[in-house]
């Protein structure tokens, strides 16, 4: 078997969705069929819509736990191709610190707590179990890769993995906190005026409620999911009220009823994307 498909197999076999990477280290060209999204895009892709493609195409979003895909014909020809293996951190429940120099590693050292470290040729990476948008250049030296992002596989590594700190989340909120309230394209249910959500209780029983929404979901999972994350992002979605710990409070909820990370993130995507907010 292939060097890079075994490792592939072994990554899904943990739940670590891979795909394989060509010499530069980046993904595979979409083929014919889904050059510059005119298939739609996956699901889980600023263009919404199903994608049936069978090649390991849209770039991180083909990150995959299926061992069928992955050991599919026209996957077996990427991988004799490939220079490396990747893998989509938030896919499973990860975010990975890019450490690429000395003196981010040394930042790392004496501002994040201990965790799990792979040796990279420039540097480390510095892996924690949680989730996050990611992020590139957050300081100097420092990538943060986790959601919609994919991170090299380099070898297996040992050490547990702490959880990921509010230090790493707050290194990407200099970049949206001073954003501008975002113009959306679809009309939402929100008041005109003032906003009221900064008040922690309003938001907190919006949360509670759509909590409670998941759990009491007996069947159609997949769309009380979809129709929840919609409702919250518009109510909550423009006005910056939404933090990660709320976005983890649904993904927990719906990973309670049986939907995976990768489920989670593609249904919070979506409902970005029918509102307009999928580039906030």
């Amino acid at each position: 078997m292939n060097g890079h498909l075994a490792t592939a197999l072994g990554l899904a076999a943990r739940g670590v969705p891979p795909l394989p990477l060509r010499a530069g280290k980046v993904p595979f060209g979409n083929c014919p069929a889904c050059a510059k999204n005119v298939c739609g895009g996956r699901p889980n892709m600023k263009t919404p819509g199903p994608c049936t493609c069978p090649a390991p195409c849209h770039g991180w979003a083909a990150a995959t736990t299926d061992p069928n895909v992955i050991s599919s014909p026209t996957w077996v020809r990427a991988w004799r191709e490939a220079a490396g293996v990747a893998y989509h951190p938030g896919g499973a429940g990860l975010t990975v610190v890019d450490l690429d120099s000395a003196e981010a590693i040394a930042w790392a050292r004496a501002s994040l707590p201990a965790t799990r470290v792979v040796p990279t040729t420039r540097g480390e990476h510095w892996l924690y179990r949680g989730t996050m948008q990611s992020a590139n250049a957050v300081r100097p030296g420092v990538d943060v890769k986790s959601l919609m992002q994919y991170a090299r596989w380099l070898a297996p590594s040992t050490g547990s993995v702490a959880l990921l700190p509010d230090a790493v989340r707050a290194l990407k909120e200099p970049s949206t906190a001073r954003r501008p309230p975002q113009t959306l394209s679809a009309p939402l249910s929100t008041h005109r005026g003032e906003c009221p959500h900064r008040t922690p209780t309003y938001l907190d029983r919006g949360i509670a409620m759509a909590e409670q929404r998941i759990a009491g979901a007996r069947e159609a999972v997949h769309a009380t999911v979809y129709r929840t994350f919609l409702a919250v992002l518009s109510t909550h979605g423009r006005c910056g009220c939404l933090t990660d710990a709320h976005t983890a409070r649904l993904f927990t909820a719906a990973q309670a009823k049986g939907e995976s990370a990768r489920h989670c993130t593609d249904a919070w995507t979506n409902a970005l994307t029918t509102l307009g907010l999928s580039h906030v």
